[in-house]
C-alpha cells in the first residue's frame, strides 16, 4: 500500500474511533425500578446510628435563639419537634397576616396543631425563621429531644459570653437578671412589658464575643427588614396576649408549661407540669437517633405528610396540584410535566446565613414526583426506529430523570 494511503487510513480509523467510543460511553444505563414518591430524604428516611451532639454543635445550634425571651427559647425548642406542623403554621401565618390578639386565638382552637406551634403564630417573624431553614429546625429538634439539658446549658453558656462582653442588657424591651443555683449562674430574660414583647435581631457571630469554634460558626438570621444586617436590635412590639406559656427550669434543665397562660391561649383546663413531647404531632418525620425511636417510635410516612410538604414556601396545594395527583395514580408511565419541573425552582432562599450552608443545599423539592417515573420517562424517550444491533441512544436526553431534575 502506498505511503500516503496508509497515512490517510491511519487518521481514517482514529477519527472513527473518537467518534464511536463517546457514543458507546453515553448509552443509557438500564431502566431503574421506579422509585416511591418521597417528601424529603432528609426529613423522613430512616437515620443511621447518630451520635450524641457535641458541645459546640449545641452552642451552633442555639445561637440565633439563645438571646430570645425565656418563654419563646422553650416553645421554639418544645415547637422544633414538630417540624411538619412548622411548616403548615408558617403557611398559614404567611396567609393571614392581619389576624392578631384575640382573633388569633380564635382562629388557633380550629387547627390541630401542636399547643407549642399554635403559639409561635404571635410572633410570625420566629415561625418564618424556622421554615425558612428545615434543616436547622430539624437538628435543634432533634439535639433537644436527646439531650434537652445539654441544649438548656448552651443557652446559658451563650447568654453569660454575651453578659460578659456587655451586648446583654436591661431596657424598655426587656429585662435581664441573674440568679445563682449552686456555683451556677442562670441569667433570665423576660419580657420588660409581659403584654407587649420585642423579639431581638442580632449577629451571633460578634453579639457573643469572638465565636470559639471555627468549625462550628453560628447560624443566624435577619428578617427581610434587616437584610442589611445588624449588630443587635429589637423588632417591633408585639401584643402578645396569652401566647407565651412556656418556661425553662435552667437548673433541672428541662422545660414546662405554665397552666394559667396556657389554658387562656388554648382554652383548655390543664393543671401544668413539665413539657412531654407528642409523637402524634411528628406526622411521619423520621426521629434522628436510636433513643428517640425507642421511646417515641418510628413511624412512617403519611399522605398528609407528602401533601402537606408541598407549596411549602407560603402556598397550600394548588388544584393542578391534586389534578396532576390524580392523574399519576392513575397512570404512571407519564412522564414529570413542565408544571413540575418549574415548581421544582420556585423556592426562594432562605434568609438564613453562615453556617450550615455546607452541609446541604439551601432549598430542595421536597416533593419529587418526577422520580416515581424515571423508567417509563427513559423508555419513552427512544425513537420508535427499526430495531440496531446496539441498543440506541436516547434523543432529548430522555434518559435523565424528570428531564433533567435530578440526574443520578
Amino acid at each position: 500500500m502506498p505511503r500516503h494511503l496508509a497515512r490517510f487510513t491511519t487518521f481514517a480509523l482514529a477519527g472513527l474511533v473518537a467518534i464511536v467510543l463517546p457514543v458507546r460511553a453515553q448509552q443509557p444505563a438500564s431502566p431503574q425500578p421506579a422509585a416511591p414518591l418521597q417528601v424529603s430524604p432528609e426529613l423522613l428516611s430512616p437515620k443511621p446510628a447518630a451520635s450524641s451532639f457535641s458541645k459546640e454543635q449545641i452552642e451552633q445550634l442555639v445561637a440565633p435563639i439563645a438571646l430570645y425571651p425565656d418563654a419563646l427559647v422553650a416553645q421554639i425548642l418544645m415547637a422544633s419537634t414538630y417540624p411538619l406542623e412548622v411548616v403548615q403554621a408558617a403557611r398559614w401565618t404567611k396567609e393571614n397576616p392581619k389576624v392578631t390578639g384575640k382573633a388569633l386565638e380564635d382562629a388557633m382552637q380550629k387547627q390541630t396543631w401542636d399547643p407549642s406551634v399554635k403559639s409561635l403564630t404571635a410572633t410570625p417573624q420566629v415561625l418564618a425563621m424556622m421554615n425558612d431553614k428545615l434543616d436547622w429546625m430539624q437538628k435543634l429538634g432533634d439535639a433537644f429531644l436527646a439531650q434537652q439539658k445539654d441544649m438548656l446549658d448552651g443557652v446559658q453558656r451563650l447568654r453569660s459570653k454575651a453578659l460578659a462582653a456587655g451586648n446583654l442588657k436591661s431596657g424598655k424591651e426587656q429585662k435581664v437578671t441573674t440568679e445563682q443555683e449552686g456555683s451556677t449562674t442562670i441569667v433570665k430574660i423576660e419580657p420588660a412589658n409581659p403584654q407587649v414583647v420585642y423579639v431581638p435581631v442580632y449577629n451571633p457571630t460578634m453579639v457573643y464575643g469572638p465565636w470559639p469554634y471555627p468549625a462550628y460558626p453560628p447560624y443566624y438570621y435577619y428578617p427581610p427588614a434587616y437584610a442589611g444586617g445588624v449588630f443587635f436590635a429589637f423588632s417591633v412590639g408585639i401584643v402578645i396576649g396569652n401566647a407565651w406559656w412556656g418556661g425553662a427550669h435552667w437548673g433541672g434543665g428541662n422545660v414546662y408549661i405554665n397552666h394559667n397562660t396556657y389554658n387562656n391561649f388554648n382554652r383548655t383546663n390543664i393543671s401544668g407540669g413539665d413539657w412531654q413531647h407528642k409523637p402524634e404531632h411528628r406526622k411521619g418525620v423520621e426521629y434522628r437517633d436510636q433513643g428517640s425511636r425507642d421511646k417515641y417510635g418510628g413511624q412512617r410516612p403519611s399522605a398528609d405528610t407528602r401533601e402537606a410538604y408541598r407549596g411549602r414556601d407560603g402556598a397550600g396545594p394548588s388544584t393542578a396540584d391534586r389534578q396532576r395527583d390524580a392523574a399519576g395514580a392513575r397512570d404512571r408511565s407519564a412522564g414529570p410535566s413542565t408544571a413540575d419541573r418549574a415548581g421544582a425552582g420556585s423556592r426562594q432562599p432562605g434568609a438564613f446565613e453562615g453556617a450550615g450552608q455546607g452541609q446541604g443545599a439551601n432549598t430542595r423539592d421536597y416533593s419529587s414526583r418526577g422520580a416515581s417515573s424515571r423508567s417509563s420517562a427513559a423508555s419513552q424517550s427512544r425513537p420508535a426506529a427499526a430495531p440496531r444491533a446496539a441498543p440506541s441512544r436516547p434523543s432529548g436526553g430522555g434518559g435523565r430523570a424528570g428531564g433533567g431534575g435530578g440526574r443520578r
